[in-house]
């Protein structure tokens, strides 16, 4: 819910749960109209702003299979690519990145 989203978005982050967070700020870019003015982001992580602007940029692409970008790509996909390559798949979105450029 828009009252508790921001445990859910702390919680997630400081558990490194990748999948957990790109839900929960896919819920905040989804109900952001109910948002502004009721939860105050402040306390966020300096190091969630890029996951938020990724969340909007993948809203905004919604639909368009067609984008490689490894920075842009949701979790289950970062995944399934490290799988492919016998890679680990846990961790956060950030490691999962790093990893398949490394491994490119």
């Amino acid at each position: 819910t828009v009252e508790n989203i921001l445990d859910n978005l702390l919680y997630a982050d400081s558990k490194n749960c990748a999948l957990l967070l790109e839900k929960a700020m896919d819920f905040v870019v989804k109900k952001k109209d109910e948002i502004i003015g009721k939860i105050f982001l402040d306390d966020l992580p300096g190091t969630m702003v890029m996951d938020m602007l990724t969340a909007i940029s993948q809203a905004q692409r919604e639909g368009n299979n067609g984008d490689d970008d490894i920075d842009t790509m949701r979790v289950s996909e970062l995944r399934r690519r490290l799988h492919e390559k016998g890679l680990c798949v846990d961790g956060s979105r950030k490691a999962m990145i790093a990893l398949l450029k490394e491994n490119s």
